[in-house]
């Protein structure tokens, strides 16, 4: 009698286990699962602001904002192309890193660092600014640099062009420049003053190669 007692003990534990690991895999049904298929999309990020809700299930992509209020902004639908192509890109992200060129740039471009300035510039670009260092270099002439920071810096362009995506920036910034002589006499700008510059840069990036990198392959404004 105890044996039987102490089988039907082990037969409820073992049942009971079963149904527990039954639950823990299939979970308890609320009516509000999400349907087969929805298991496959890509999920919000959980440390992004909740999406407000939308008549559709569409779920947000991670690190995805809002919508534009206008999707037939040109630029939010080349930025959306160029994210269907790379899925690495956020537009956030790539501001953040154009403003960390940006600086590079231009504080190499006023030391005549031409080793700082190749890979981040496309040939032609490069071309440009090395006839301007030696055309400095050939007059003696040396430039006194400080960089202060930006006002702004925002996309005002953005396309896929085939597999190429070129995003270009409207940067504000400020910075310390002056042109001064062999002895060092100031010939243009102000070594004191700080300037309001506008610049407009265009970078390129090939979306299917492997290098993260953009190349700045256009600009208008000024440089320093």
């Amino acid at each position: 009698m105890a044996n039987s007692e102490l089988l039907d003990i082990v037969l409820i534990a073992v049942a009971g286990f079963l149904l527990f690991r039954l639950y823990t895999v299939l979970g308890r049904r609320t009516g509000h699962e999400r349907p087969p298929q929805d298991a496959y999309r890509l999920q919000p990020n959980p440390e992004a602001p909740a999406a407000p809700a939308a008549e559709d299930n569409v779920v947000p992509l991670p690190g995805a904002k809002a919508a534009p209020a206008n999707p037939a902004d040109p630029v939010a639908r080349g930025v959306l192309d160029i994210r269907l192509a790379d899925r690495n890109f956020e537009a956030e992200h790539f501001l953040s890193g154009a403003r960390q060129a940006y600086e590079m740039i231009v504080t190499a471009f006023a030391s005549g660092d031409r080793t700082a300035l190749r890979p981040l510039l496309s040939d032609e670009v490069f071309h440009a600014f090395d006839n301007s260092i030696a055309a400095r270099e050939s007059a003696h002439e040396r430039t006194a640099f400080t960089f202060v920071g930006f006002k702004d810096a925002k996309i005002v362009e953005a396309a896929l062009k085939a597999r190429i995506a070129e995003v270009t920036v409207a940067f504000g910034a400020q910075f310390i420049s002056a042109t001064l002589s062999e002895s060092g006499a100031v010939i243009e700008g102000s070594p004191t003053t700080v300037r309001d510059v506008t610049d407009v840069w265009t970078f390129s990036r090939d979306t299917r190669a492997r290098d993260p990198n953009w190349t700045l392959v256009a600009t208008s404004g000024e440089i320093a």
